[in-house]
């Protein structure tokens, strides 16, 4: 008999970085087939599974925008970035699908030809089915992260967990792959993530999940198993809650 899920309900935070694997830029298929395996392997425990995407392996607004008069404005290169998620959300959809698992793409701005419109009900819905669904284009608004995404989408289709998939296995006092001696965390308070200034997620979306009590789980991707790990709730990575 398998072991239950320790979540009903979760939100991946996938970043963009995360699907280029060792490229300087793009997808890696390799690490598209490694997700949509793993995906597939708690879908069979019966979790409820959404995700959403970065783009920074296409496009990442922040090198495009500052203070000199010739920069891009911030909202066009925001707006750049909403549809990068677009597109690898459609690599991550094909993917899955060949591994036989239903999907829906659904955008927050409208490109009927290629996804589906973000309606919440429908979300749910899908969820409810046995589909994975796949959230891109952020909330539709510039200046807002996909992190804030990530944690918006989780309240309204009434996710048990956000988990977020970093290279390091869990949230530390620095970054571990530059500093030597950075301390790692096993458990944190939202509060003590935004007083420390902690690279766990943007402050917005943090305050987001504090406010409704929703847990942040931050782990390892790049060890293959570690989403199954997580959610059957083993100790592994950093949680915020």
């Amino acid at each position: 008999m398998s072991k239950p899920s320790a979540y009903k309900r979760i939100v991946l935070k996938l970043s963009g970085e995360a699907l280029q694997g060792r490229k300087p830029h793009g997808i890696d298929q390799g690490v598209l087939i490694s997700l949509a395996r793993q995906i597939k392997e708690i879908r069979g425990l019966k979790v409820d599974v959404a995700i959403v995407l970065g783009a920074g392996n296409i496009f990442r607004g922040r090198e495009n925008t500052g203070s000199r008069g010739l920069d891009m404005d911030r909202s066009v290169a925001d707006y750049m970035g909403m549809l990068a998620t677009v597109i690898n959300g459609l690599a991550l959809q094909d993917a899955l699908e060949k591994m036989n698992v239903p999907t829906r793409v659904m955008t927050a701005i409208e490109i009927q030809r290629v996804a589906e419109p973000y309606i919440r009900r429908k979300a749910i819905r899908h969820l409810e089915k046995g589909r994975v669904v796949i959230f891109v284009a952020g909330t539709g608004n510039p200046y807002f992260t996909t992190d804030t995404a990530a944690a918006l989408r989780a309240m309204e289709i009434d996710a048990d967990a956000l988990i977020k998939a970093t290279r390091v296995d869990g949230v530390y006092s620095a970054d571990p792959l530059k500093v030597k001696n950075a301390r790692k965390f096993n458990r944190l308070k939202y509060i003590e993530v935004l007083n420390k200034g902690l690279k766990v997620m943007d402050a917005t979306a943090v305050s987001l999940c504090m406010d409704n009590k929703l847990p942040i789980v931050v782990f390892n991707l790049n060890k293959e198993g570690n989403i199954r790990r997580v959610a059957l709730g083993e100790k592994i990575g950093t949680v915020v809650s």
